[in-house]
């Protein structure tokens, strides 16, 4: 009987995980697939950095070294970056791989070309850790599609920018005291820029419009504002009014004009991401026959992006019927004006977006107007 054979491109904090709750998990996979699963080969930058964790399987930094491993069966991918990750999981297509990955920039900048050639050579793509961490909101979104209209979602998508506006609010930390605790805690990059300044996010909703609408806005017109123009004082200000601030993620489908955001938003206590704190993430969906659905949980860290990556290995034994639904849309920037409150006065205007750009003071409102801002 042979075993499964898998390749791990990328052996840090994910990867590392990831072979680790294979060996932990041996035995249900074994159950699952009816054979041994086994990473027959590591591949990594630099080798010498591993070798003391690398022991008992091949270990190279040369990729041809992987891909001449006979027999090889997945992918799974767990490094940063498009390059050289694209060139990787091209062959590794070609060559009639099935690819599992946690890069949210790889397939929000190239995951059409790479869904289109694993189609044409009859392999799957799977990338549920490459959103919202061990939230499974991909398989969802998948299982929504097929006779729903998502006409929203809302997400909070990065759990280190979630756990630095948590700490401001209920510790009262500015943003630097903040974000050096969560890279302490090893939630936060030694440079943070991904994360605080919202690019994670928004490669993250781009994953996302490709998977609801198999397309995406020009990035360029996309509406992104990171946390680091958050204020310890705003934040207080929010919270004297029964409000928080969260950097949230929205995709809005209004009778095929969709507008995408990644920004800091006032949110009420009625509002589904208000009680949304720490490292978590959560995705509301709204489709038009379901109705309101919210998913939560760990958005940062290792064994939760390794749990995602695990299932999505899992669930390869299930043949997944792609159902493409032709959806008409066009994407839009926001015409009108949106409610925005100004902090900390709390005096509530409806502006144009492209108006407060240059104004940290000014934060939408997501869904409704705060209770005190109806008065």
């Amino acid at each position: 009987m042979t075993a499964v054979k898998i390749g791990l491109i990328g052996y840090g904090t994910v990867g590392s995980a990831v072979e680790r709750t294979i060996r932990s998990h041996q035995e249900n996979l074994q159950t699952i697939f009816g054979k041994e699963v086994q990473v027959a080969g590591v591949l990594v930058r630099n080798k010498q950095k591993y070798t003391q964790q690398v022991t008992d399987t091949l270990l190279t930094e040369e990729a041809a070294e992987l891909f001449a491993i006979e027999n090889l069966d997945v992918i799974i991918e767990a490094s940063v970056g498009i390059e050289p990750a694209f060139r990787y999981l091209t062959e590794a297509i070609h060559r009639g791989c099935h690819i599992i990955t946690a890069n949210k920039e790889l397939i929000a900048s190239r995951g059409a070309e790479l869904k289109q050639l694993a189609k044409e050579k009859g392999v799957r793509l799977e990338y549920e850790a490459a959103v919202a961490g061990g939230v499974p909101v991909i398989g969802t979104l998948k299982q929504l599609l097929h006779i729903n209209r998502v006409v929203k979602v809302e997400a909070i998508l990065n759990g280190t920018s979630n756990f630095i506006l948590t700490e401001m609010a209920d510790k009262g930390f500015v943003f630097e005291d903040a974000l050096r605790l969560a890279q302490e805690a090893g939630f936060a990059e030694a440079d943070p820029a991904n994360d605080v300044d919202g690019w994670d996010a928004f490669y993250k909703l781009m994953v996302l419009s490709d998977l609801l609408f198999e397309a995406q806005p020009d990035w360029e017109k996309v509406r992104r504002r990171g946390i680091r123009s958050v204020s310890a004082e705003d934040i207080q200000a929010a919270a004297e009014q029964g409000w928080k601030i969260k950097h949230v993620a929205t995709l809005e489908n209004a009778e095929g004009e969709v507008t995408a955001t990644v920004e800091p938003v006032v949110l009420s206590a009625a509002h589904p991401l208000y009680s949304v704190d720490g490292v978590d993430n959560a995705v509301c969906i709204e489709g038009d026959l379901v109705g309101k659905l919210k998913l939560q949980g760990p958005g940062a860290g290792a064994l939760p992006t390794a749990s995602a990556i695990v299932e999505d290995l899992a669930n390869l034994v299930h043949q997944r019927k792609e159902i493409n639904v032709k959806r008409e849309i066009r994407f839009t920037e926001k015409s009108g004006t949106v409610p925005f409150v100004h902090l900390p006065t709390g005096e509530t205007v409806y502006l144009h977006a492209d108006h407060v750009e240059s104004d940290g003071r000014y934060y939408r409102i997501a869904a409704r107007t705060p209770a005190k801002a109806e008065a």
